[in-house]
């Protein structure tokens, strides 16, 4: 029987593309512990046009957890202006959020 990975993989063979899928795998990866294949995923679709905001904050939040928290900074730095380009408020105000409770950490 096929892992969820698995099968999003095979999903991204016919829609290499698809934006939803290659979050989801994103998101999946980090889950296994691949975190450097999850990061590559989420540049991916923060290069984009236009670039899709989630994978911003999942990258913060991800480069948080590995403790690389001036990567984690400029994830959200940049997705909040993104989130801002795109009229999205929600997601700005959770990046911001998260810089926020950084504070000094990492510096």
């Amino acid at each position: 029987m096929a892992t969820r990975r698995e099968k999003i993989e095979a999903m991204l063979v016919d829609e290499p593309n698809d934006t939803f899928l290659r979050y989801t795998l994103a998101l999946e990866l980090d889950k296994e512990g691949a975190s450097e294949r999850s990061v590559e995923l989420f540049n991916g679709l923060i290069r984009d046009t236009p670039p899709y905001v989630p994978a911003y904050f999942m990258a913060g939040q991800l480069m948080v957890r590995l403790d690389r928290i001036t990567e984690a900074r400029k994830y959200l730095r940049d997705g909040i202006d993104e989130a801002r380009n795109q009229q999205d408020h929600h997601a700005a105000a959770e990046m911001a959020q998260l810089l926020a409770s950084l504070g000094g950490a990492g510096e």
